[in-house]
């Protein structure tokens, strides 16, 4: 009985179903209080001391594994996004110096992806060594097949069952139930197993953190303070447009004299037998003429000129007498005339006190908050719907998006000072937020850039990869010949100047049925019905059946009626023109159990479409809207993406080694680092290594080698599943 009343936790709050990053709901909230968060942090470093002889005898036997290493230490430096045809375009033009030397004493590929090549699906392989139908991550996005609505394909925070009701407040007795959704084991575990540490930074689909000998901070999908993948705030003296922003909300404010009075509204407050979302009240004092704005908040003076962020900024939010929350956020006036408005980020879980676990050990988190000052924790740090909602502009989310890998860049250069031996791995999401927002500079014509700068930030991907190129240089020369470095990407990208709806296609040509009296569907589908439904689409590249015994109003059977749906939907959407432009939409149409061997191939989308190059599902099929419009150009900031046809965008692999593969695959990584390590590659695994010898690390010193390079010419046709 003591251990819940030690580990007492509030539960904050559920799903979200405004639109994030990427859209769709978070995985929810749940806190520790205060006391809970003090005693875990006192019982692990107890702990740790009263067990240390026992783990040091265990860990001394485990050792003996290592014996057949290679090397002393390997490095993988993740650049989210980075593409390979871009990648030697500015190679060529002797832009990348550091990429081109390593690419000369090593190896330079095209990394082929998953299919889908979406984020989480890629990273997961890349973490297990297998396929997606191995590990259950298809997409960001999954539909519950009781309710339809989309779930967080990752993670699952809800509240505990049982509470202690006193009074007003309704008092946790246990812990929040944090759940990984994503299944198989992360090659660092089999490390630790062999007595290999390993320090893991940020690499997507981490969270909930699991235990195993090393370190670790979670990335992509750790959620924001209020339980969604980020939800920014905008204060606005404005009257125009909507209250309600995708990603985002607006707050209309008003001036008292010279003065506003407003709050930051933070997580539902569980804890009340009434939940209410806890508010910290705030004002801001504006000089116009001045154009600097002094914000008071928590007793705390923030001053700020136009255009100007302020430092991370500690939020407590009270949930109950002697139990707070902690988050950070950071403050931006985005003008002054002829209206005022104040945009601050969405609240991140504050690594100094963290609400949920977001490091292996817990404390971990703590330790770099102490060594490096506050930083980002938030899966999507950068907060790309600000600039698509236009609250901020494209300066202002360039140098947010940098301050987040400044952040990034200490956490790694700490790590490879203080972990001489063992595994280093770091994922940079810059890359791929950069690319997101800015895509449209290389686009000549972009229906995004319509009314839009075209010239200030035309360099601004140039820029982004010169800036990893330094990157790369520094890091090597904090290696030596007894360690190896691979470079890695999870896709590549290509313009997203068109949309497609399919769930309207499906409508039109009789494959989803709207309730009587709707020619619409309202988000989330929630206007379908489902009595007369075969099939719906849902996230960014998968189309479902409704299946009977599976969905809970399905109607296609099993076995040949479901079989001969795959084949006719297929030949149906692939190949599918765009009504407005003529071009091919749809590349390719995979059928799930062709492509997919695994446990969870009955959770895969039935159909993986792979759109073609300019293409991608539109927003609205991405939130579940149906109405008549199949085609529409995407005019929003967001002008490049990669939930297209895996074929089109690979990602990169650069490494010190040469490596024997021509076509290396995402989930080729996780085997060989084990080999690299001497660690035998367990058999569920779908990659094979890379390097069947020693890689020669130490030949390649002299630099008297030739470049492995591979051309990248689009491949002709439709193409067989890659993931």
């Amino acid at each position: 009985m003591l251990a819940p009343a030690l580990l007492l936790s509030a539960a904050i709050a559920g799903t979200c179903v405004e639109a994030q990053a990427y859209v769709g709901p978070g995985a929810g909230f749940a806190f520790l209080t205060s006391f809970a968060v003090l005693f875990l942090t006192i019982f692990v470093a107890i702990g740790t001391v009263l067990i240390w002889p026992i783990r040091f005898l265990i860990l001394k036997r485990k050792r003996r594994g290592t014996r057949d290493a290679l090397f002393d230490r390997v490095v993988i430096v993740g650049l989210d996004g980075m593409d390979p045809k871009l990648t030697k375009q500015f190679m060529e033009a002797g832009k990348l110096p550091n990429f081109a030397k390593l690419a000369e004493e090593g190896t330079f590929r095209p990394l082929k992806t998953t299919s889908p090549s979406i984020s989480p699906a890629a990273w997961s392989s890349f973490l297990t060594g297998s396929h997606p139908a191995k590990h259950n991550v298809f997409d960001f996005l999954t539909p519950d097949r009781r309710t339809y609505f989309p779930v967080l394909s990752s993670a699952d925070i809800g509240s505990t069952s049982r509470t202690w009701k006193i009074g007003k407040y309704a008092i946790p007795l246990g812990k929040p139930k944090i759940r990984l959704l994503r299944r198989g084991v992360p090659f660092w575990h089999h490390l630790g197993d062999r007595g290999t540490f390993s320090s893991i930074l940020r690499v997507p689909i981490t969270f909930p953190p699991e235990k195993f000998r090393g370190v670790l901070v979670s990335g992509l999908c750790v959620p924001d303070l209020k339980g969604t993948q980020g939800t920014f705030s905008y204060y606005t003296t404005s009257t125009n447009g909507d209250q309600e922003h995708t990603g985002g909300v607006r707050i209309p404010v008003t001036f008292e004299g010279d003065t506003i009075h407003s709050e930051i509204e933070g997580p539902v407050n569980s804890m009340l037998r009434d939940p209410v979302p806890m508010k910290i009240p705030f004002t801001a004092v504006v000089d116009r003429a001045a154009k600097r704005a002094t914000i008071q908040i928590s007793g705390r003076k923030i001053e700020l000129g136009e255009r100007e962020y302020s430092p991370w900024i500690q939020l407590e939010f009270a949930a109950a007498f002697g139990i707070k929350v902690r988050g950070i956020a950071r403050f931006y006036v985005t003008g002054f005339e002829p209206d005022f408005g104040l945009y601050v980020t969405p609240i991140h879980i504050d690594p100094e006190k963290p609400a949920l676990p977001i490091a292996q050990p817990f404390v971990y988190a703590v330790y770099l908050s102490k060594l490096i000052g506050p930083y980002a924790t938030l899966g999507l740090a950068e907060d790309t719907w600000a600039l698509n909602e236009r609250v901020i502009d494209e300066g202002a989310f360039l140098e947010q998006a940098y301050t987040c890998h400044d952040e990034r860049e200490k956490m790694l250069f700490n790590e490879l000072e203080k972990v001489r031996k063992g595994l280093v791995a770091c994922v940079f999401d810059t890359t791929d937020r950069v690319q997101h927002m800015m895509f449209r500079y290389l686009v000549p014509g972009h229906p995004a850039s319509e009314g839009q700068d075209t010239e200030v930030h035309k360099d601004s991907i140039e820029d982004l990869y010169v800036r990893m190129d330094d990157l790369i240089g520094r890091v090597r020369k904090r290696m030596t010949p007894r360690e190896a470095l691979i470079v890695m990407s999870d896709h590549g990208f290509k313009a997203f100047r068109r949309g497609v709806n399919l769930n309207s296609w499906l409508v039109q040509n009789g494959y989803m049925t709207l309730k009587d009296g709707r020619s619409d569907s309202r988000e989330w589908l929630q206007d379908v019905d489902w009595s007369r439904t075969k099939a719906y689409a849902l996230g960014l590249g998968g189309v479902y059946f409704n299946i009977e015994g599976r969905e809970a109003k399905g109607i296609v059977k099993r076995g040949e009626e479901a079989e001969a749906l795959k084949k006719e939907l297929r030949d149906r959407i692939q190949g599918l023109k765009d009504t407005g432009t003529g071009e091919t939409a749809v590349r390719n149409v995979y059928i799930a159990t062709d492509i997919y061997r695994g446990p969870y191939v009955d959770n895969a989308p039935d159909l993986v479409i792979g759109y073609n190059d300019g293409f991608r599902a539109s927003w609205d099929c991405a939130t579940g809207i149906v109405n008549d419009v199949v085609f529409n150009d995407n005019k929003k900031a967001w002008s490049g993406d990669h939930c297209l046809d895996p074929a089109l965008v690979p990602g990169i692999l650069f490494t010190n080694l040469k490596i024997d593969a021509d076509h290396p695959h995402i989930i080729d990584i996780a085997p060989t680092v084990l080999h690299l390590f001497g660690v035998p590659v367990p058999p569920y695994m779908d990659g094979r290594t890379l390097i069947n010898g020693r890689g020669d690390s130490s030949a390649k010193e002299s630099g008297g080698t030739e470049a492995a390079v591979t051309e990248l010419p689009s491949p002709p046709g439709p193409v067989t599943g890659t993931g």
